[in-house]
């Protein structure tokens, strides 16, 4: 058997016959992956010539994996312009050229550490979406297995999330808006006054309002579904209805609750929630995180849904009502904001006050002393 080879880069290169006797090579950042890959190919090699088990698949490109997948599985999801985003940003060019049986754990490994600037979930977004991809291929019978990749880990989830933390930043914040236009008033207030996401308040239609019952119908986003995929209702606080129903008024009878300029739905890059969300909070005087942090401005347009699931718990709102309007599968996710409780911790705050009192009483020692010397002995 053949040995790895080291090469000038510091990597190690194998070679091997496969079952039809086609030379091979591919390399390793290790000298122990290289041995243990090189034993295992030619294991397999010799098994496949012995009749022990099938031939590995012929050869497909990963260009031919990407038109698969977007023709074939992409087209069924609801995120399917995300596929096509990931795709185009980041598995083609790191990708492109090579056999999916040559997208192995080490070439995955280097994409991963090659994303240093992107945050961990973002990269267990990316390798998540490219392993379902390569498992695809299992299943079409163009891969023999999928490589087994560590991921990032993330957390479930974070309490470090920006919102509007008081009565008082709402109030500038919203009165900022108003400053700013009608409509982002609207958006803006029924925004943190719901929890809605981006795409729900973009397809919202008045019919999904119902003022008598006081309810919000959610079931649209901006390709289809909501996320979930499921219907929602959403109570509509009393602050909120006299500004959705000025708003009515002033919209003038378009079907969507929010619409752009050309009554039609808003897109997701659309000013409303990004240019014109950062001149409003400029305007209320609120500040620009440092420079070494990830955002750039106080709050992005998820704030306010953030501002919404923290202000309803502070106001002493039930969470697991909270889960069913923001539209969480599990409670966990909800539970995010449990510490903003009023009565978060209230019976574990006196739980050391006994460290802090003297056990009995304390006598000085000089006092002490001067009284046991005006005694007579016994």
């Amino acid at each position: 058997m053949s040995r790895p080879t080291k090469l000038k880069s510091g990597n190690w290169r194998i070679r091997w016959l496969d079952h039809a006797g086609k030379r091979r090579s591919t390399t390793f950042a290790t000298w122990n992956e290289a041995q243990q890959r090189l034993r295992r190919v030619q294991a397999d090699a010799d098994a496949v010539k012995a009749g022990q088990q099938l031939a590995p698949p012929a050869d497909r490109t990963f260009e031919d994996l990407v038109e698969y997948w977007m023709t074939r599985r992409a087209i069924h999801k609801r995120s399917a312009h995300h596929d096509r985003s990931i795709i185009r940003c980041h598995l083609h060019p790191a990708f492109s050229g090579l056999l999916i049986r040559q997208i192995e754990v080490e070439r995955i490994d280097t994409f991963m550490a090659e994303r240093t600037h992107l945050s961990p979930k973002t990269v267990n977004n990316l390798v998540t979406l490219l392993l379902s991809m390569l498992k695809c291929a299992v299943d079409l019978g163009w891969l023999s297995r999928v490589p087994r990749v560590r991921k990032p880990r993330i957390r479930a989830f974070s309490t470090d999330y920006r919102y509007l933390r008081s009565r008082d930043e709402v109030q500038r914040f919203l009165a900022a808006a108003a400053d700013n236009g009608e409509d982002a008033h609207a958006l803006y207030a029924t925004a943190a006054f719901t929890g809605l996401r981006e795409g729900e308040l973009a397809a919202l239609r008045w019919s999904d309002v119902d003022f008598e019952r006081q309810l919000i119908t959610v079931q649209r986003s901006f390709h289809g579904p909501t996320k979930a995929g499921d219907v929602r209702y959403v109570p509509i606080m009393d602050v909120l209805r006299p500004i959705l129903r000025a708003w009515q008024l002033k919209a003038g009878g378009c079907w969507l609750v929010f619409p752009n300029e050309r009554d039609g739905m808003h897109a997701q890059s659309a000013r409303i929630f990004q240019e014109r969300l950062h001149r409003v909070l400029d305007a209320a005087g609120f500040p620009r995180p440092p420079a070494d942090e990830r955002a750039v401005h106080y709050v992005n347009f998820h704030g306010l849904r953030h501002t919404f699931a923290s202000h309803w718990v502070m106001a002493g709102g039930d969470l697991f009502r909270l889960q069913k309007i923001l539209g969480h599968k599990t409670v966990q996710m909800t539970m995010r904001y449990a510490h903003l409780q009023p009565s978060a911790f209230a019976e574990d705050r006196g739980r050391f006050d006994a460290l802090a009192q003297p056990a009995g009483e304390v006598v000085p020692l000089r006092a002490a002393g001067a009284e046991a010397a005006s005694k007579p002995c016994d």
